[in-house]
């Protein structure tokens, strides 16, 4: 396995891609900023040999948000474009193919709770908070998701534009 380094960089030399189909819509860049601000830049921003974002882009729109002049960031060489772009698909999606142990989410935010810490931070709405901390049975978080959410998004071509 090749080690990673971690390096900073001026933000306005790093280039997002402009086909990332991962949304970060305000209310989630605002999560990420908050994060930040929380608990330090922890996840540096994976760019290839030039500059451009292979995983990271919400980080990279929260930083700016901030006003941060440099991110940390990890450079992905040795994949080839094709790979690139493949790898962008799965970062977001892998993170998304699970769902969380609901008694340990539960135990951990009561914990939490207790301690007196804001858990806005946990990336969790205060619904989804209010109903995880008073639920003793299994909880399904798609009952938590809007309607608006559950809406099938508009699909295109990146190349072509076409509605798929």
């Amino acid at each position: 396995m090749k080690e990673l380094k971690i390096t900073n960089k001026n933000i306005d030399d790093i280039k997002e891609y402009e086909n990332n189909a991962k949304e970060h819509p305000d209310w989630q860049i605002e999560q990420i900023a908050n994060s930040i601000k929380e608990f330090g830049f922890n996840d540096p921003i994976a760019i290839n040999t030039d500059n451009q974002i292979i995983e990271g882009h919400g980080r990279l729109l929260a930083a700016k948000q901030l006003g941060l002049s440099e991110v940390p960031c990890i450079i992905l060489n040795g994949l080839t474009e094709i790979q690139e772009r493949a790898y962008i698909i799965a970062h977001n999606k892998t993170t998304m193919n699970t769902d969380f142990d609901l008694d340990r989410l539960q135990y951990e935010l009561n914990a939490l709770k207790v301690e007196g810490f804001d858990l806005s931070l946990t990336g969790f709405s205060d619904y989804e908070i209010e109903n995880l901390l008073e639920e003793t049975e299994e909880i399904d978080l798609d009952n938590y998701v809007t309607d608006e959410e559950k809406k099938p998004k508009e699909k295109r071509c990146p190349h072509c534009g076409e509605l798929l």
